[in-house]
């Protein structure tokens, strides 16, 4: 056997893939796929073999690689028509798919396999383009397409995608040779070509035409006129007000299961709020499947003015909530009474509550299992107005019917793809807010929660620090890095309300932020002993105080964690101001404990010591005093407070981050109140 290299045919066409990926009027996240037909030598018996390669399921064309194409013997392929037992039983094909694979390790075939193998064409695209799905979703779709494209693009009318559709799209092309490509009804587009430039130029001139088009014959206001008190909210004051409410809609949203949010006030949002038909067009829901398999099929809109208080949006939530929650049950009931209908018994409801909450004047909050899937979740439904805007700018906007939406939203092959995905980690929808993060201690509490799953604010005095620090967790979608000032309460709101912006809300809370000086009672001044509170016991008594707002409004329990010392309970020589507010903050731990625990929120705090190596506080002088006081050198400081105690052991910043994580897991739902030592044991710390 010869070395296998890269194939030029599979070159072209993941370059081709990420162009038309990079551009959202192309085609939204992880919608589309690509395909080019081409040989390449048999490894086993060295001649040559025709194969299909086509972007695998779940892939995304913006960032796809030769790894994630689905690699087919086309012959095999093409003779499945021979066995193929009819619509009714062809998500049977997709298992089929799997004897027609190639060699190993690529991508699994997606349920759009043979619309790309069956379709006599070296190149073929399908998207969904905004512009391209208005005129799928047009009432008058099929007269659009023609009076648009003539006979160079053909009308499909909607069939659920798999190969009972690849067979439809195949006879078109043999039945209209001058085609490049279809309108999918309800759907999006597929164009085809013999090289790759041209199946790219094709379907680039079915885009660009259809956009052209709804430019210059579309109505001036395709939402209709203006809506007299629904106009956006100053910036400002509607930023402040999205932060207001986003714990309120949180609760909403995770009813079933904890969610994590997303915000935007992106202006396509908020003019079609301001609109008189949002209400209308809302209703009847998303029509791509691609759109309302991650919006839902229609979202809760708050039928209330911009004008509106946040007072008054939280008192009409629960019946929004109760009428939409009773709305999809009845949805699911009617699809799933046709399914068995159909002698199939259809998944179990995943739950009711919205995956996109719109609010006038403010903007939207979308939903999803982590900060990827609610940020995608939004982006669909920005698509899915676009879409809204184009059909109703030329037509009437006509999405497919409901039974058609439950059969893509309770397919079971959908249900199956879901069934694949790895088991959530253990902080997995959880967020949390660490001040003092962008180094020592609270850098290593923020990278072990983000590691198991959390989304997390590392929230600290030095922006730049706290950001590059978030930064070295992953995207935005994992760590976001906020300035903070502990002290000044105002700050501290400030923080929190672009945490709840990023994400939806917050669930853990970890007071991490201090400082310290080493002097004795008479060379501590007044300015000392003030500092020293003002950033630990007030610190975190603002931070507690207002995290711990949100965590009632969300109605989701919560953690909140203090980073006292063993210097609360032991006392040195040396360490009045340090050691004192330390007291105050594991004495806050027990009264907030007693005061939330009715509300699911736990409060505990944990006691360590001797934490030299990455230490921020003791790189900042208290090192330097302590082991002068100690009658040490600095660089030994780690190792004599290590054999003080009775493990001798150093302790880290990861051991802080340790216990940190397991008070914020289910191993410790039933623990409040309590303070962890972390000090490798330290007798005379010890609690009473």
């Amino acid at each position: 056997m010869t070395k296998q290299t890269v194939n030029p045919t599979v070159e072209a066409l993941v370059a081709r893939s990420n162009r038309l990926g990079a551009d959202p009027r192309n085609t939204n996240y992880a919608g589309g796929n690509t395909s080019a037909k081409g040989i390449e030598k048999d490894p086993v018996t060295g001649q040559d073999v025709e194969l299909l390669w086509v972007k695998g399921s779940g892939g995304d064309l913006g960032t796809l690689t030769a790894k994630g194409l689905a690699v087919l013997r086309l012959d095999r392929l093409r003779a499945l028509t021979e066995v193929y037992p009819g619509v009714e039983r062809e998500d049977e094909m997709v298992a089929a798919f799997d004897y027609c694979l190639h060699g190993k390790g690529g991508a699994a075939p997606s349920i759009d396999t043979a619309m790309h193998g069956l379709v006599d064409a070296a190149h073929v695209d399908h998207l969904h383009p905004d512009a391209g799905i208005a005129i799928a979703t047009a009432a008058d779709g099929p007269e659009l397409t023609q009076k648009i494209f003539g006979g160079k693009v053909v009308w499909v009318p909607w069939r659920r995608p798999g190969f009972q559709l690849g067979l439809d799209i195949a006879e078109i092309k043999v039945a209209h040779p001058d085609a490049i490509g279809t309108v999918l009804g309800g759907h999006g587009i597929t164009a085809w070509g013999e090289t790759a430039e041209e199946s790219e130029a094709n379907s680039l001139w079915i885009i660009e035409t259809a956009a052209a088009y709804i430019a210059e014959h579309g109505a001036p206001e395709p939402f209709g006129p203006a809506l007299d008190g629904y106009d956006a909210l100053p910036d400002d004051e509607r930023r402040a007000k999205a932060a207001a409410l986003a714990p309120h809609l949180r609760a909403v949203a995770s009813h079933d299961r904890p969610q994590v949010g997303h915000f935007t006030d992106a202006d396509v949002v908020l003019d079609f709020l301001a609109s008189t038909e949002h209400a209308r067009l809302a209703e009847l829901g998303t029509s791509c499947p691609d759109h309302f398999l991650r919006t839902k099929v229609k979202p809760l809109v708050v039928d209330l003015p911009a004008t509106a208080t946040v007072e008054e949006i939280v008192e009409r939530l629960p019946e929004l909530h109760e009428a939409y929650r009773a709305d999809y049950t009845a949805y699911y009931e009617r699809g799933a009474a046709e399914a068995r209908a159909r002698g199939e018994e259809p998944p179990a409801m995943r739950g009711a509550d919205p995956a996109i909450v719109l609010v006038p004047g403010v903007g939207m909050f979308s939903y999803g299992a982590d900060k990827q899937t609610a940020r995608v979740a939004g982006e669909f439904y920005v698509n899915a107005v676009n879409v809204m805007r184009g059909a109703e700018a030329l037509s009437t906007y006509a999405p497919i019917d409901e039974s058609e939406k439950f059969r893509i939203e309770y397919w079971a092959l959908e249900e199956a793809k879901l069934q694949r995905k790895p088991k959530p980690k253990p902080l997995a929808t959880r967020i949390a807010f660490v001040t003092g993060a962008a180094s020592g201690i609270g850098k290593a509490i923020a990278t072990r929660l983000a590691a198991e799953g959390a989304c997390v604010v590392l929230a600290d005095l030095d922006l730049a620090k706290a950001q590059a620090a978030a930064a070295e967790l992953g995207s935005t979608d994992v760590a976001i890095g906020l300035a903070a000032n502990v002290a000044d309460e105002a700050a501290v709101q400030a923080a929190l309300a672009e945490a709840v912006l990023a994400f939806g809300g917050v669930d853990i809370v970890v007071n991490n932020a201090g400082l310290s000086l080493s002097k004795s009672l008479f060379d501590t001044t007044e300015a000392d002993w003030d500092l020293q509170h003002d950033v630990m016991a007030k610190g975190s008594f603002l931070v507690a105080k207002n995290a711990a707002r949100i965590l009632v409004d969300q109605k989701l329990g919560g953690d909140i964690v203090y980073i006292s010392s063993k210097n609360s309970v032991f006392a040195g020589p040396n360490n009045i101001a340090y050691s004192a507010t330390k007291a105050d903050q594991a004495h806050q731990v027990r009264l907030l404990a007693a005061e939330l625990g009715e509300h699911g929120i736990k409060v505990n705090g944990i006691n360590p010591d001797g934490v030299v190596r990455g230490s921020g506080i003791f790189a900042s002088g208290w090192g330097a005093n302590r082991a002068k006081t100690y009658g040490i050198e600095e660089q030994d400081l780690g190792k004599f407070y290590a054999q003080r105690t009775l493990l001798k052991r150093e302790v880290l910043p990861e051991h802080v981050a340790n216990a940190v994580y397991a008070l914020c897991t289910s191993d410790f739902s039933h623990t409040t109140g309590l303070h962890v030592p972390v000090d490798a044991g330290v007798a005379q710390a010890f609690l009473r």
